[in-house]
């Protein structure tokens, strides 16, 4: 069954297309542009936007509130994460310190294997216990090999222990072509992720622990007497970047995920094997400025909004509500809102039972013949299945639908 929805999105759509972010001061200076062709895995846009070219072994962009990737390169081709690595470090570590495996406060002491860990460190003393707090500080701002192992071994009673919860962990997000060898990111073999599932996981940080991502904005941290600048120099260029995290290894090359939110909009770049920091910067810089000018992302609905109702057989009741658990927004070509038509389509017939937060079907937003985005509708509530007669009568109707539909 398809629905053309006009009047529901009319106002939300053209309304929603506020200005265009300001682009930051420290923007870089244009590059030729190409055509933004949506990389494998993305939803095509309404209509061409140039796109700046990006010198990355692979990149991506993503608008985090529509989940849309409005343009990349090689985002499922596996690469080495370096110490990008360590966002799933936090993410455990955040996860630990929620459900009390760990406390802020709790001290720790650096093992062997950490004191000897090689690369970037906070300089832990083994005859000095730190904190989890301080370990975490040390793990994101100072990109701390030492901070990754002391606290994977607490967590995980061993980096190898570690790297498999890590993996599990990747696995129940989504994270399909990542493989954890250790907590820091150190070359290891089948030790590898791509820029899509980076992406995922920087959302992942952002949606679940928003009490910890201001960390992530810290432009420094000093432990023992020792100071170190966070190596993400768009925290020092752009006001509205606020994270995430480097990595560098000779092997995989400079590597950058960062978040910049203006106008209530959040968008994440992930650039990996760069020259430089300051290329991984500077291609990052031109990614989040051409996808927060280039595009807007108006709400479509509010959670729990009903689109549409739905016929239901051999339930009791004779439809159901359908729409978003959660509020959706659309990533549009700026100034596109006029041309944008939302379809609904249905998997028909629909059954009793139906449980809340079941799929039901599938909203396109469409440009003419275009898909601009396809999202999950759901049903809004449950619905029990009705008694013998109910059931029995809604099979009759069925059979008899049957004979008439086309093959």
């Amino acid at each position: 069954m398809k629905k053309t929805l006009l009047g529901l999105l009319a106002a939300a759509l053209i309304s929603g297309q506020a200005a265009a972010a300001p682009q930051a001061a420290s923007a870089e200076a244009s590059a030729a542009q190409t055509t933004a062709a949506p990389a494998a895995g993305a939803l095509p846009t309404a209509s061409a936007v140039a796109a700046p070219e990006i010198a990355a072994t692979a990149y991506l962009v993503k608008d985090l509130q529509s989940g849309q990737v409005l343009a990349g390169k090689n985002i499922n081709a596996q690469v080495e994460p370096a110490s990008l690595t360590k966002l799933m470090t936090a993410y455990l570590t955040f996860k630990a310190l929620d459900n009390g495996t760990l406390k802020p406060d709790q001290m720790l002491t650096v093992s062997p294997k950490g004191w000897r860990a090689e690369g970037s460190r906070m300089f832990l003393d083994p005859q000095k216990p730190a904190s989890v707090s301080d370990l975490i500080k040390g793990l994101i701002v100072q990109s701390g090999n030492d901070a990754a192992i002391t606290l994977a071994e607490a967590i995980g009673g061993s980096e190898e222990g570690f790297a498999a919860m890590m993996d599990a962990e990747a696995k129940r997000l989504g994270m399909t072509h990542t493989r954890y060898t250790n907590s820091t990111g150190l070359p290891g073999e089948g030790h590898l992720t791509t820029v899509n599932d980076l992406a995922i996981l920087a959302g992942a940080i952002i949606r679940d622990f928003p009490k910890y991502y201001p960390i992530y904005a810290m432009k420094s941290f000093k432990y023992n007497n020792i100071e170190q600048p966070n190596r993400n120099l768009l925290l020092y260029r752009d006001s509205s970047v606020d994270g995430l995290k480097t990595g560098h290894t000779s092997s995989a090359g400079y590597n950058l995920v960062a978040s910049s939110k203006r106008n209530g909009r959040r968008v994440i770049s992930v650039v990996v094997g760069t020259e430089s920091t300051e290329a991984r910067a500077s291609e990052s810089s031109k990614l989040l400025n051409w996808a927060l000018q280039s595009y807007d992302t108006p709400k479509l609905y509010d959670a729990n909004q009903t689109i549409s109702q739905v016929k239901v057989y051999k339930g009791s009741a004779n439809a159901v509500g359908v729409g978003f658990l959660d509020a959706a927004y659309v990533t549009i070509p700026h100034g596109e809102g006029q041309n944008i038509k939302p379809v609904l389509e249905t998997v028909q017939p629909v059954l009793a039972p139906i449980q809340k937060g079941q799929v039901l079907g599938k909203l396109r937003i469409m440009n003419g013949n275009t898909v601009l985005a396809e999202k999950n509708v759901v049903a809004l509530n449950a619905v029990d299945e009705a008694g013998w007669f109910g059931r029995a009568y809604d099979s009759i109707v069925l059979w008899f639908k049957s004979l008439f539909s086309e093959e």
